[in-house]
């Protein structure tokens, strides 16, 4: 019996890994359209750096999974987060509600009394808006929360649901109080301390999979899917003007690229096309001078500064560091939208200029632009229709045969450690 993957992502070759145990699969093939395996995963050189596409750590509740992870590594580096948020010119630890007391008087005032005396936290929460209205109150969430969550996700938060936040705990008055005082808190201490590849960025985690796949299993990439047909016992996969035959099929590829390749009627093309998701431009960036301190991750929710986080490579061990600083810098977008519409030497003014705001280089000639690339499938946003339309696609496919895996092929907001579970998982369940 023959299984074919369409896409080679973390979730293809980790799916790869779990299903070469099935006794009943002669061959499973990976086909992958770029250069190399790896999808959001991979990790980019450019001059002698290397650096991810967005800042992935391996850190997991779920320890099963985050073993896993780390066993396939040749050496990581295990590291304590240093995240901080940079709010009118002030670090603030993250997560914002546990290191309040840094902000000014009027703006720690205002936070505080509206978490102590919240007249939202009574009502159902169906929307992120009333989410963190509920559960951290009209001061911090028009501080920092909601200015930062339009920022990442170019999306009005009244019209996105609780899935990317239900799991968010809730701050006891006690924490508050106390961060509000001076005492920084630990939150979210699942995250506190990570692990991260000795060499090769976060691709090492694909490659040591890669290294563990059998004979059975092939890769094949530059790989450019024409056409997906189901046929009387098998499915036919048309790639590069040659057509495949497979018993068994998993796409974890963007489900919207599967319906381009793959006809489907009228009523799941428009729940499809009711999928909303951002894209990324990563820049990589050095400077003159390190100004940033002992930190890895910034974020930043100032509308006038055009990203929304900046990671020091640096951080993550000595084959990253460069003698003085460099940032992987985030920059969310929608295909159409004014930040896509921006050149490459508009982005990197823009760039400059907050890294200036910001204090991290003194003067914009400080700064120089290694490398920028535009990922077009980067955030799955969970808007108020997303449970729906995908309910009605995962049912359609479901039907058909074909099972969807990963962030994009499944449409959600997994991490690295959830991909491999869920390929575990559709393993187990026969691929």
């Amino acid at each position: 019996m023959k299984q074919v993957i369409l896409g080679g992502g973390l979730s293809a070759i980790s799916a790869a890994y779990f299903l070469q145990e099935q006794t009943e699969l002669d061959e499973i093939l990976i086909l992958e359209r770029e250069e190399r395996p790896g999808g959001l995963c991979r990790s980019l050189v450019k001059d002698g750096y290397t650096y991810d596409i967005g800042p992935h750590i391996l850190f997991s509740k779920d320890k099963e999974m985050l073993s896993l992870m780390l066993s396939v590594l040749e050496e990581k580096n295990d590291l304590r987060r240093s995240n901080q948020i940079i709010y009118k010119g002030q670090y603030v630890q993250y997560p914002f509600e546990n290191d309040l007391s840094k902000l000014p008087k009027e703006d720690l005032e205002y936070c505080v009394t509206n978490f102590v005396h919240n007249p939202y936290e009574e009502y159902p929460a169906g929307n992120m808006l009333q989410f963190f209205l509920k559960t951290f109150g009209e001061g911090i969430t028009n501080t920092y929360l909601r200015p930062y969550n339009e920022k990442i996700w170019k999306y009005d938060p009244c019209f996105m649901d609780t899935q990317m936040v239900d799991r968010i705990p809730r701050p006891t008055q006690e924490e508050i109080l106390r961060s509000a005082s001076g005492e920084t808190v630990d939150g979210y201490v699942h995250q506190l301390y990570f692990s991260y590849p000795a060499a090769g960025g976060i691709e090492a985690v694909v490659q040591g999979f890669m290294k563990k796949l059998g004979p059975k299993c092939r890769l094949r990439c530059a790989q450019n899917i024409t056409s997906v047909k189901r046929q009387e016992g098998c499915f036919e996969v048309t790639v590069n003007g040659e057509t495949i035959q497979a018993q068994r099929l998993m796409s974890t590829i963007p489900v919207q690229e599967l319906a381009q390749v793959y006809d489907v009627p009228d009523e799941v093309q428009k729940c499809v096309d009711g999928l909303r998701y951002n894209s990324i431009i990563i820049a990589f960036v050095r400077t003159k001078e390190d100004l940033s301190g002992e930190h890895f991750a910034f974020m930043n929710p100032e509308k006038e500064i055009i990203f929304h986080r900046i990671s020091k490579m640096d951080f993550l061990g000595k084959a990253y560091e460069s003698g003085s600083a460099t940032y992987m810098v985030e920059i969310t977008y929608r295909q159409g939208d004014y930040t896509d519409s921006l050149s490459d030497q508009a982005l990197r003014e823009r760039i400059e200029e907050g890294l200036q705001k910001i204090g991290f280089i003194r003067h914009r000639e400080d700064m120089e632009l290694v490398n920028l690339t535009r990922h077009p499938y980067a955030y799955v946003i969970y808007d108020l229709n997303h449970r729906e339309n995908m309910e009605r696609i995962r049912e359609y496919f479901g039907t058909q045969g074909i099972v969807l895996n990963g962030r994009f092929g499944n449409f959600e907001y997994w991490n690295m450690d959830r991909v491999i579970r869920e390929s575990k998982k559709r393993a187990d369940g026969g691929g």
